[in-house]
């Protein structure tokens, strides 16, 4: 399996560059030349397995370059003792059509934690496979999650650096107590005075920057991402949906005669990505449902075929939604356009340049058959909480509010009875005020008196992640402007310009 750059797919390189780069140095995105399929035969043998095999079977139909002992090594690593009860995605029946995909009882409480666990055994491994000997330098933009679930994949990684950038007024109050109380010689944490959006444009145009490029290279040091630009991080997130499917297949063929539709809450886009790469494989996943926040550019997008980010942007209580550019739309019109990196590449400019493009009636089109795009309003993503506790006694977080929603919108409007498995991505713990103030509540003035009201009213335990930051020490409370994040990451790593 070889791999091409979304912007010159002359670019031709094994998983383990792609995955030790990150990014192409045009900067456009790897994508694998082909989607490999799964047989009939295949399904039904990874029906018996656990996640642990699954997540390798998977995997090396992708990473072709990397032994079979490399990827034991990989996914032991990353799932056996760090998730609850070593099933890192279990489903939870909602209702008979319902399920819910929980993809948070790993370390940090989040969904990305699936594949920020294994990224770090992936890229150590890749980079031994490159052969260069330079310090990796991972760059983060998180919009909540992706930050704190990096941070502890790498943390005391030997070989690596991590430096993380969050928008200082975009993330709820535990997410920040997450990263800036982290552990690790080798971590630092950084708000910036923007959104996400700003630290996404921040780091991407660190690594794209010649010059800097050139300083790190004189100091034997590469940069490197944890975001889902990096192939190595959007791989691993293709399992849990197929992993999915294999437990759906416990109940029976007729229960799946039709298929079923996924419905996942998304800002970046990384998240159904890989559910639609699960599709391409054979799981036979009907619709794509992408849920979305009041920052909704990705439904406008699914119904008009122009991605425009001139807009307000929205300060939500599903923080780690609040995106306006969707870095991995990118991959998707990759597929869309026959591999056309010409008239992709012309997109993200026409994107950075001018805020917007349009893509062409057969992508539209193509679009439209794939998936179907709705949003939630702050107002209706609360009563979507306390709606799902009172009927089925069942707490979800406020980005699993809106995928809720949003399916209830699609189901309402299509009449389509498909089994249904909804991404659940984050404890609703994380966002324990915005939580309990749905279900009716007074927020208490200190953040842990209202998980442990919460608790207490919902009987439901407080993951032992969140209730150990109560008395976790703060490690880090810098904030800088957008345009200083340059001058943060080589004063961090000691270089002069």
């Amino acid at each position: 399996m070889l791999y091409n750059s979304t912007r010159d797919n002359l670019q031709e390189v094994e998983s383990a560059y792609a995955i030790a780069h990150g990014i192409s140095k045009e900067g456009g995105l790897f994508v694998p030349q082909s989607i490999p399929t799964l047989s009939k035969e295949d399904f039904i043998a990874l029906k018996e397995m656990n996640y642990v095999e699954r997540a390798k079977y998977i995997l090396k139909l992708f990473l072709t370059d990397f032994s079979d002992e490399e990827l034991d090594y990989c996914a032991k690593g990353a799932y056996v003792g760090s998730f609850d009860n070593d099933l890192p995605a279990p489903l939870y029946a909602l209702s008979d059509k319902v399920n819910i995909l929980e993809l948070w009882h790993g370390p940090t409480c989040a969904f990305k934690d699936l594949a920020l666990q294994i990224l770090p055994y992936l890229l150590t491994t890749s980079s031994k496979k490159v052969g260069d000997g330079k310090k990796t330098v991972i760059l983060v933009a998180t919009s909540g999650d992706t930050g704190k679930a990096a941070l502890e994949g790498f943390k005391d990684v030997a070989g690596t650096e991590i430096i993380v950038f969050y928008p200082n007024d975009g993330v709820s109050a535990m997410q920040q107590l997450q990263m800036n109380t982290q552990k690790g010689e080798n971590v630092y944490v950084c708000a910036i005075e923007g959104n996400f959006d700003d630290a996404q444009t921040g780091v991407k145009n660190i690594f794209t920057n010649d010059d800097i490029k050139s300083l790190l290279a004189e100091n034997n040091m590469e940069f490197s991402s944890a975001n889902s630009i990096n192939w190595g991080r959007l791989a691993p997130q293709i399992i849990y949906y197929i992993s999915s499917y294999c437990d759906l297949m416990d109940k029976g063929d007729d229960y799946l005669k039709d298929g079923f539709n996924v419905v996942v809450p998304t800002g970046n886009f990384g998240n159904i990505l890989a559910a639609y790469y699960a599709r391409q494989m054979g799981a036979p996943i009907n619709k794509l449902i992408c849920a979305s926040n009041s920052n909704n550019v990705l439904t406008d997008f699914l119904k008009s075929g122009t991605y425009d980010r001139n807009r307000d942007f929205y300060t939500t209580i599903s923080p780690s939604m609040d995106i306006l550019i969707s870095s991995n739309l990118e991959r998707m019109l990759y597929e869309l356009t026959g591999h056309n990196d010409k008239q992709v590449a012309a997109w993200q400019n026409s994107l950075k340049y001018d805020g917007k493009y349009t893509v062409t009636d057969e992508v539209l089109s193509k679009l439209k058959e794939l998936f179907y795009g709705g949003y939630c309003s702050e107002e209706r993503t609360s009563a979507t909480i306390k709606n799902t506790f009172d009927k089925y006694g069942y707490l979800i977080d406020t980005h699993t509010a809106v995928a809720v929603s949003v399916y209830e919108d699609y189901k309402e409007s299509t009449g389509d009875n498909r089994p249904v498995v909804i991404a659940s991505t984050a404890s609703p713990y994380k966002f324990a005020n915005s939580v309990l103030s749905a279900l009716g509540q007074d927020v208490p003035n200190k953040e842990f008196d209202a998980a442990n009201k919460l608790s207490g009213l919902t009987i439901t335990t407080i993951p032992a992640p969140i209730s150990e930051l109560e008395t976790a020490t703060v490690r880090f409370s810098n904030v800088c402007k957008k345009d200083d994040m340059k001058e943060v990451v080589l004063k961090h790593l000691g270089i002069s310009l």
